[in-house]
């Protein structure tokens, strides 16, 4: 496989803060990846350094191969970096079709116009919100908010996809869905690197598993060696899940 992502050394310091250490980590094209560790692991200081929100105290990040550590957000957008975020914080006064518009409009490549509205259109058919689209996103519910951040992300025409915790505060059957959307998507190709929590939904989703604690990368693996593994375990799941998943 093709590798997309290569962080290599990459360490992020605020102060005598480590938040993340010297770590390497390599995704291919079409991956699903898993991102979990405790709070305070540095998972989302993570996808800020991949995603240029924050600068690297050290290190490379390569994308597509090319350098890019000291890119900017709005260069990692047009790169074909896409995000959606834990706190999810659309533009409440704008129509939902408007807050996926601007995103083709920004990152998308797309001219102002009717072929701008038609493919946020198409994005907001795929993830179920056609019909709120003419609606203010302050009158949407969480999980049609999360919905709609997945929209607004695909509307910028990702090739890596990275999810921060898109199930959080969600219901089982509201993360069901999510989870159908997020194997749509990668069916279409596109990578997915996703921060998540809940087990049941790294384990259903991810080829891979990535464990963070304290910033540092202390696992990799396919899910089942990752649930066996004892630094997890102990950092992490706890052996009370561990016995259970056996």
């Amino acid at each position: 496989m093709t590798t997309l992502l290569q962080l290599s050394g990459v360490s992020r310091h605020f102060g005598g803060l480590k938040a993340v250490s010297s770590l390497d980590l390599s995704v291919d094209r079409g991956e699903v990846i898993g991102l979990i560790g405790p709070n305070g692991a540095g998972k989302t200081t993570l996808i800020n350094l991949i995603t240029g929100v924050h600068p690297a105290t050290a290190g490379t990040v390569r994308f597509a191969g090319e350098d890019v550590t000291r890119q900017q957000p709005w260069q990692a957008a047009r790169r074909g970096i896409a995000r959606t975020f834990q706190i999810v914080q659309p533009f409440p006064e704008m129509t939902v079709l408007e807050n996926v518009t601007a995103a083709a409009l920004f990152a998308g490549g797309l001219a102002y116009g009717e072929r701008a509205e038609a493919a946020a259109l198409e994005h907001l058919q795929f993830v179920g919100l056609a019909d709120v689209a003419g609606k203010r996103a302050s009158t949407l519910t969480l999980a049609m908010r999360k919905r709609l951040e997945l929209a607004k992300g695909l509307a910028m025409n990702p090739k890596l996809l990275l999810l921060d915790e898109v199930n959080a505060g969600l219901h089982s059957t509201e993360i069901d869905h999510a989870l159908a959307l997020i194997r749509a998507i990668a069916a279409r190709g596109v990578t997915i690197l996703i921060i998540e929590h809940l087990m049941k939904v790294v384990l259903n989703l991810c080829s891979r598993i990535v464990v963070l604690h304290h910033g540092e990368l202390i696992a990799s693996g396919d899910p089942q060696s990752i649930v066996r593994d004892p630094r997890v375990v102990q950092a992490y799941l706890g052996r009370r899940y561990a016995d259970a998943s056996h």
